[in-house]
């Protein structure tokens, strides 16, 4: 304040003085904002786990956009998701929220912490609104429905890049799916083939697929026998026509959906965990820059020339017409926000 006050009447070392002091109060202000928090993120991809980023970094970064005031106003170096909480805390203060909801909104806010802001190409998952963003060059992309998953099995926190399209995939069906649904319709008279299946011997690349009628079905509904099923590539397959791989093991990774009638729920928490994708094309435009030609034979695998971070996350703070306002916490993840 000294600085800027001395500053005012014009002399150039008093403007030098104030401007170095700015600069240096702006570069502690977004690294404070930057400091890692402990939210429980699986960080599948350890390079994007936040670091606290060094001062003439945080400068140079305040170069790119067209108006910098804009850009600190707009906290553009923080997620939107961080900008709206953010601006709800001060709402908050000022009318004296209750101390739960003080709790619940800074957990939230840490939560959105961790995300990056929208200078970083990246897609955003929020398993709690059950909504998908993406952003490049401080503009958001595009954004769609998901599916997500539901309470007993979770999309966990999780934060890995994207590095393959795998179009016509199959799907392997879920143990415990196997035992209780494969088997029990097998046993009561329907074929693989009807249901678009097929067995294989074992997990790896060289399985060979074996005739069902050599198989003790009885067996594995019992969970007496692990059987490994897949369900063949086409419009019927729960993937759809694409999947999105990024490394983890989680085993999470988002897909088409041929059950377009899950999208146009409210509650969309229905899924095995993994995400099933409202417009899975406009996602690979976005992705590779440009359509995705229809695959040619099953489980084709288009790299991404680039790899793309992807964070999933849980927002149970909101802002409804301006005020806060809390989702149902589906997955109990809030509980302890005031302990």
């Amino acid at each position: 304040r000294a600085a800027i006050a001395a500053a005012r009447g014009g002399d150039a070392r008093a403007l030098a003085d104030a401007e170095l002091a700015l600069s240096a109060a702006f570069v502690r202000y977004v690294r404070d904002q930057r400091r890692p928090r402990d939210i429980g993120m699986i960080w599948a991809d350890r390079t994007l786990k936040p670091r606290r980023p060094k001062g003439d970094a945080v400068l140079r970064a305040a170069f790119f956009p067209k108006s910098f005031a804009d850009y600190v106003e707009d906290m553009a170096w923080m997620s939107p998701r961080y900008v709206e909480l953010r601006d709800l805390s001060v709402r908050a203060g000022r009318e004296d929220a209750v101390p739960a909801d003080r709790a619940r909104l800074r957990l939230n806010m840490d939560r959105a912490r961790v995300l990056p802001g929208p200078w970083t190409r990246h897609v955003e998952v929020d398993a709690s609104s059950g909504r998908l963003w993406f952003y490049e060059a401080g503009v958001q992309k595009g954004t769609m429905r998901v599916v997500v998953g539901a309470r007993e099995t979770q999309t966990p926190l999780l934060a890995g890049t994207l590095q393959w399209a795998i179009l016509n995939p199959y799907w392997n069906v879920p143990d415990y799916l196997v035992r209780k649904n494969i088997a029990a319709k097998v046993l009561a008279g329907r074929s693989l083939a009807s249901l678009k299946m097929e067995a294989l011997s074992d997990w790896s690349a060289a399985a060979r697929p074996l005739q069902a009628s050599a198989i003790d079905w009885r067996a594995v509904a019992s969970g007496a026998r692990d059987l490994r099923v897949r369900e063949l590539p086409g419009p019927h397959n729960s993937m759809g026509r694409v999947k999105f791989l990024f490394p983890n093991d989680e085993g999470i990774y988002l897909h088409d959906t041929p059950e377009r009638d899950l999208l146009r729920k409210d509650d969309r928490h229905l899924s095995n965990g993994c995400v099933r994708l409202e417009d899975a094309a406009g996602l690979a435009r976005w992705l590779m820059g440009r359509p995705l030609k229809p695959g040619r034979v099953p489980e084709q695998a288009v790299p991404l020339s680039v790899g793309v971070p992807v964070y999933l996350t849980y927002l149970t703070a909101t802002a409804t017409r301006g005020r806060l306002a809390f989702r149902s916490d589906i997955y109990g993840r809030d509980a302890n926000a005031g302990g």
